[in-house]
């Protein structure tokens, strides 16, 4: 007779999370994070609280920010681990909408438990419970369902035995991960069921690396081959496959430039040879000028989505090889498409291409234009005197000067503004991860709690958030959270009094500065004594010498720091960028308006369809 075991769903649930190991030993979950209500308190968290030892259950002050500590914990990790999150019903549960779908669009891997209302409908509505007039079976965690990569209501306990390995195998492949969403009617969570024993027996998740078909990459090659003037895009799949040896490898070997996207920044080293830097609207004019003359370009692990392309305009002469373990994104742009791991498809396409290596003059040209932008970055980020205020390549160069040394594991973390463009461009690491952007969504809000995420997944490495004012006021809840878990941060704010970075394209859009900036009216906001409410050291400097050494207190200190800086809105990097499609009104009775349209319709003529 098979061994049984009775738990309830919930504690069924933990068992097995608890249970899952990666190849190397460790826990495939590093844990949940809950805010209980009364759709989780009672299952769920009676459950976490009986296996706290083995699975640890980690308290946040905001459902969306834990989701993003959970999100920017897996990216950390290279989606090789990753986090659960549990919240109660109704706005428990809708306040982790805007976190999953960050989780798809970025293909990362997180799980979520909302608290669903009862199966049994005996109390209804119950309380927070959403009332659909002519669907019953509706809950706000329908939401989840385009969002999610796997969305299940588990409406029996032994409904687990079937959902729990879907689940896991969403989570964990490389194609299809993302977001899974396991809702959890509140009355469900508490029954029980005589499981099967071995169900939770201690069991290994592989992370199944997609070989390369022989066709595919012989056309690929095939292709290579004839290039004058080819080019690498390194999208974050290189970083997820493991494949920054293998690119670095395969550059090397065939004498191919390199640029990288956002997600794919820190694939190569920043100062090798043939590094281009960025590319795109966020890009360097090394890789942009390259881009635009390329004949081939090797895409690798990139969803290629605007601001990659110069929303498809940057190479649209040349022909694609779009390397992606993700069909779907392998085939964009009419392509040609070489579905496979990042590591096999560099490698088996290395093997293809023999002896072959580019053109001489090309590659000597490519050398040349990224030791130029290097030397760029050193004089944009070498500034210690400012006449006025500084703006952000200033702050980051006093940021990276402040490192002991050149080795530092320093990993920055940001997501949306004026930031990620001036990070992008000028952020320095040999480190694959240490930068750690979330450009797919560019959430604001995501940047303290991604903080704090990543600092779990590496607690050796020194973690910098670089904020805007904007995405501070947003949210923040979770630096009250870092100083409780004693994950320290160090946070830099730069206030430049509004939302500078959409300011400045309502106006290259040719219409006025409007509803972005604070009025002078408005109060001035001090971030240092807010950061001091919530527990953490802070400072407010006035200049970059001050900057820089603040952040020598900052890395000195025994928790989360906070250093504000006000900056200038108007000034921005010059070098590098591209045109990016923002729609201009087709009718209006501004004259700026009506010139931004004619350049809009000019540059549209470039675009590859």
């Amino acid at each position: 007779m098979q061994e049984t075991v009775r738990l309830t769903m919930a504690q069924a649930l933990v068992r097995y999370l608890a249970a899952l190991r990666t190849e190397d030993g460790q826990p495939l979950f590093g844990g949940a994070f809950a805010i209980f209500g009364h759709g989780n308190v009672a299952g769920l968290g009676e459950a976490l609280y009986q296996y706290k030892d083995s699975f640890p259950t980690y308290r946040a002050h905001n459902e969306q920010a834990m989701a993003h500590a959970a999100i920017a914990y897996a990216k950390a990790h290279m989606r090789r681990r990753m986090m659960a999150v549990t919240s109660s019903i109704g706005p428990g549960a809708t306040n982790l909408l805007t976190a999953c779908a960050l989780a798809h669009v970025n293909r990362l891997p997180v799980l979520l438990l909302p608290g669903d209302v009862f199966v049994s409908r005996a109390p209804d509505p119950v309380l927070q419970q959403l009332e659909d007039t002519s669907d019953g079976s509706v809950s706000v965690n329908d939401a989840f369902k385009p969002l999610s990569r796997y969305f299940d209501r588990i409406i029996y306990p032994e409904q687990l035995l079937t959902a729990l390995p879907r689940a896991i195998a969403a989570l964990t492949d490389a194609a299809a991960c993302g977001p899974v969403t396991l809702s959890l009617p509140q009355d469900v969570q508490t029954m029980a069921y005589d499981y099967p024993a071995d169900f939770f027996e201690p069991r290994l998740v592989r992370f199944r690396a997609v070989p390369p078909i022989l066709q595919e990459l012989e056309e690929a090659a095939a292709l290579l081959k004839h290039a004058k003037q080819p080019m690498i895009v390194a999208g974050g799949g290189v970083l997820y496959g493991k494949a920054s040896a293998a690119l670095q490898a395969f550059a090397e070997r065939h004498g191919i430039p390199v640029a990288e996207t956002q997600a794919g920044k820190s694939s190569l080293p920043w100062n090798h040879p043939l590094q281009l830097g960025a590319i795109g609207v966020t890009g360097s004019p090394a890789a942009n000028a390259l881009a635009a003359e390329a004949d081939v370009v090797l895409a690798v692990g990139t969803r290629l989505q605007d601001f990659t392309t110069g929303s498809n305009s940057l190479f649209a002469q040349a022909q694609l090889v779009s390397l992606n373990v993700n069909a779907f994104d392998a085939l964009k742009r009419r392509g040609l498409g070489l579905q496979a791991d990042a590591t096999l498809g560099l490698q088996g396409l290395s093997r293809h291409l023999d002896g072959w290596n580019s053109a001489g003059q090309w590659l000597e040209r490519a050398q040349q234009a990224g030791h130029a932008w290097r030397d760029t970055v050193a004089a944009i980020t070498g500034q210690r005197e400012v006449a006025g205020l500084p703006y952000d390549g200033e702050v980051i160069g006093a940021v990276q000067r402040s490192a002991p040394d050149s080795t530092s594991r320093d990993i920055v973390v940001c997501a949306a503004g004026t930031l990620p463009a001036e990070l992008h461009k000028l952020w320095r690491t040999s480190t694959p991860g240490g930068y750690h952007m979330e450009y797919g969504y560019s959430c604001m809000g995501y940047e303290i709690a991604g903080g704090l995420g990543v600092k779990m997944a590496k607690p050796e490495s020194e973690v910098i958030v670089m904020v805007g004012d904007g995405s501070y006021l947003m949210m923040n809840s979770e630096i009250a959270t870092s100083v409780m878990l004693g994950k320290k941060l160090i946070i830099v704010v730069l206030d430049n009094r509004g939302y500078g970075c959409i300011n400045r394209l309502q106006q290259a859009c040719g219409n006025a500065s409007f509803n972005n900036m604070l009025p002078d009216s408005a109060p001035v906001i001090d971030f240092a004594l807010h950061a001091r409410a919530l527990g953490a050291l802070s400072e407010h400097v006035g200049n970059i010498a001050e900057l820089e050494s603040a952040m020598l207190r900052a890395r000195a200190a025994p928790r989360t720091y906070l250093i504000c800086i006000n900056t200038d809105d108007t000034r921005t990097t010059e070098e590098g960028g591209c045109w990016w499609e923002v729609a201009v009104p087709e009718v209006s009775p501004q004259l700026r308006v009506q010139l931004a349209r004619a350049r809009y319709e000019t540059e549209r003529l470039k675009q590859r369809n």
